[in-house]
């Protein structure tokens, strides 16, 4: 009988990082090889709801080529669930300044769902740090602002902070942090009904019974709805210069897959592959598939001459 090695043991060594006095989680693969041979370094960026855990299908197998990233997020996974104002720029400049502290050289950012907004943020705001990215499932929040009248938009936003009151967000919270709950979440996230395993419930349930997550969620529901949340796509990915590659799952129910059309015609740099069988998180349903995408693409755009990685590295252990 084949026994599973706990997903804890397949996300490489995580590590603790104090950030603006607040705990955060990271963790990384390294292969000595792949250091000496000069691969550019990768940093993975998970969605809303998830953590380091959502990688686990990934990291190793990228880690055999390049020194691979990954952290949680202020709010999520392991990291503090801290009281502050949520917005794409916070989480922005928290990866910004890990890789100050611990990498130091251009990398490529790897981000699903809102990881991809922040990864598209930290190339606009920090063009020094970013040799390319790679996303999957991209949303748009400010398609929703074009998306409603202009007459009915005050209507809606009333409505939403009706909805986003933290007495009814708090008892809320209480229902979806339910293991039973979140694998109806994940029903509709995941195309393949088999790939909602206990482990991914326990990995996507696990965070929202930390300390101070009630309060969090709240003020990232409520953050989720207003304007400043995230900036627009329409202005900042006609300016980028760098390779991109959009990763899409035919069937994801949680972004309309058509969005990606959109996006790949505001910048000729954009590459688009859309998957069958797939939803809103293709490297956790069909990561065989995405790791060998994520791969090849690495290797015909984001490749750089030997450089003294791993005298950078040392810094992270």
């Amino acid at each position: 009988m084949t026994t599973l090695v706990p997903w804890q043991q397949r996300v490489g060594r995580q590590r603790d990082w104090v950030w603006r006095g607040w705990q955060t989680r990271y963790t990384y693969f390294r292969n000595a090889q792949t250091a000496v041979q000069g691969s550019t370094p990768v940093i993975l960026l998970h969605g809303f709801g998830a953590s380091i855990g959502h990688w686990r299908q990934n990291l190793e197998v990228l880690g055999e080529h390049h020194t691979v990233y990954a952290l949680d997020m202020l709010g999520f996974g392991a990291s503090r669930k801290a009281r502050v104002d949520y917005n794409i720029n916070l989480w922005v400049q928290q990866v910004y300044e890990f890789w100050q502290t611990f990498i130091q050289q251009p990398v490529v950012l790897v981000g699903n769902s809102i990881g991809s907004l922040v990864c598209l943020a930290i190339a606009d705001a920090h063009p020094e740090m970013v040799k390319g990215v790679a996303m999957m499932s991209l949303p748009d929040f400010g398609a929703r602002e074009e998306a409603i009248p202009s007459w009915l938009l005050p209507v809606v936003t009333t409505l939403e902070k009706a909805i986003a009151s933290p007495l009814l967000i708090t008892t809320l919270f209480k229902i979806v942090r339910r293991p039973a709950f979140v694998r109806r979440w994940a029903a509709i996230a995941y195309a393949n009904p088999t790939s909602i395993t206990d482990e991914l419930v326990e990995i996507l349930a696990e965070p929202a019974q930390d300390r101070g997550a009630a309060v969090t969620f709240c003020a990232l529901f409520q953050a989720m709805t207003s304007a400043q949340f995230s900036p627009s796509l329409k202005k900042i990915l006609p300016t980028l210069d760098i390779p991109m590659l959009l990763i899409w799952g035919r069937q994801d129910r949680m972004v309309p897959a058509n969005l990606a059309q959109q996006f790949t015609a505001l910048n000729a740099h954009l590459e688009l592959v859309e998957l069958d069988n797939a939803g809103h998180c293709p490297h956790d349903e069909c990561p065989e598939t995405v790791n060998r995408i994520l791969l090849d693409w690495l290797a015909a755009n984001c490749h750089h001459p030997v450089t003294s990685e791993i005298t950078r590295f040392s810094t992270a252990t």
